[in-house]
């Protein structure tokens, strides 16, 4: 069986989940406390960072957008990634956003100012940091809505990598109650089809020690 090590919070781990699951691909979830440094973990990937995938030969890939488009090449059932050169690169080009934009503006100053402080030790939560990521996540909202106002789903009508990458970093900032959804109705209506998807349920079931999540985070309607 397949192992994905992973954090519960990290959205580059939520998002390979979701892939595994659209994929109907079998794993075993294995959380590795990256704080810990752990001499076997680090031996799979010097970074000491989440995901990392191991195959049942023992293969090792690290990486959230590496293990999703090695999974999308290895099994292309449902394609995640894209069929032409210019839909390829828009979905790339998404991932990106919400991997490096979104993560540095919002995710980073509300999940690890948050929860991944506490884990690795590095004392309080920076509260100017908070209020910008809570002013920074409606500059992001007012761009999915004004994608999903002029197409299906974020890279264009088939929905892909960029909506996965866009729903993990969503669903964490989510389990903090941190996503301001009523004053961003269609970016809303596009996360509830994310909800929706079987591939996603796995991480509405998350409980983070000490960390409960909003009554709404479990709700596929809100």
């Amino acid at each position: 069986m397949r192992i994905l090590y992973h954090l519960w919070l990290s959205p580059f781990s939520r998002k390979v989940r979701i892939v595994l699951g659209e994929k109907k691909l079998e794993f075993d979830l294995q959380v590795e406390k990256t704080w810990e440094r752990r001499e076997g973990f680090l031996r799979l990937n010097p970074t000491g960072e989440v995901p990392v995938l191991v195959e049942t030969d023992g293969t090792a890939i690290s990486g959230g957008q590496v293990i999703s488009e090695y999974l999308d090449e290895g099994h292309p059932d449902p394609n995640l990634l894209g069929r032409g050169p210019l839909e390829r690169a828009e979905v790339r080009r998404m991932c990106a956003w919400f991997d490096e934009k979104f993560y540095a503006e919002v995710t980073d100053n509300l999940v690890n100012e948050k929860v991944m402080k506490r884990f690795l030790g590095l004392g309080s939560p920076d509260s100017k940091a908070i209020r910008a990521g809570k002013t920074n996540i409606h500059h992001h909202l007012d761009y999915i809505s004004y994608l999903v106002e002029r197409r299906t789903w974020l890279a264009g009508e088939s929905f892909s990598l960029a909506d996965i990458s866009a729903g993990a970093h969503l669903s964490c900032v989510d389990y903090l109650g941190d996503v301001p959804w009523n004053d961003h109705p269609l970016a809303k209506d596009w996360y509830a089809r994310i909800k929706s998807r079987p591939s996603f349920r796995d991480l509405l079931h998350d409980l983070i020690p000490g960390v409960p999540p909003p009554k709404h985070y479990h709700d596929l309607d809100f």
